[in-house]
């Protein structure tokens, strides 16, 4: 008797349609997930390094309204629109004479606590689908495995026949199901929580550079 091939490529051919499909779903969610995280962690290393280098400026003692008239046409970063948002906001509540309209401080913080917002909300983006990949792609597996398994005994039924020669093969190849679907979950659910954390840290920098900006901004107005 020929030994059987129980290789992926093998295991994969043999399986049924349908278990097939489900396979074929779990590789494309794990390549999707893996795309989202190679493309957030370039992401967030470019975000930490544009505060790095934007913080430098605004901290090098040029002039407030100097570095808002090099940026406020085309702010290309996260820290970059915010101090445009905030800095626009400056300008709108200043009155002709040079005074400040009243509320501008509290307007001022809305208009920052709305950028930041908008910045969260663009590097959290995708990760919802590691979060569904993660948590989703195990059960999906498991169908397939439970479908395979029924396909199992109904050939044990046709043949007749218990032996595990008959039974391994169909057993195997449901079970290559469950393994890729945790093969695609265990590091969406693991890399959705490092990026979350990692995102909660640069919008955190946000929120420390906003208040910081924000009391400049009040020192000005109370001036």
């Amino acid at each position: 008797m020929d030994p059987i091939d129980f290789s992926f490529w093998a295991l994969f051919a043999r399986a049924t349609l349908t278990v097939k499909l489900v396979m074929i779903l779990l590789i494309a969610s794990s390549v999707w997930s893996w795309a989202i995280i190679i493309s957030k962690h370039l992401a967030f290393r470019s975000a930490r390094r544009a505060a790095a280098r934007f913080d430098r400026a605004f901290w090098s003692g040029e002039p407030l309204d100097g570095l808002f008239a090099d940026l406020v046409d085309n702010p290309r970063t996260g820290p970059e629109r915010i101090f445009v948002a905030g800095m626009t906001e400056w300008h709108r509540s200043l009155r002709s004479t040079g005074g400040m309209i009243p509320g501008a401080t509290a307007r001022i913080d809305r208009s920052l606590d709305v950028s930041i917002a908008r910045e969260s909300e663009r590097l959290n983006k995708g990760l919802t689908v590691l979060a569904t990949i993660g948590s989703t792609a195990p059960f999906v597996g498991l169908f397939g495995t439970v479908w395979g398994i029924m396909h199992a005994f109904e050939q044990i039924a046709v043949s007749q026949n218990t032996s595990l020669v008959v039974v391994a093969p169909g057993i195997a190849e449901a079970l290559l199901a469950t393994g890729i679907g945790l093969l695609a979950a265990i590091p969406a659910v693991v890399f959705y929580n490092k990026l979350t954390t990692d995102s909660g840290q640069i919008v955190g920098g946000y929120e420390v550079f906003a208040d910081e900006f924000a009391t400049l901004l009040s020192r000005e107005a109370d001036d």
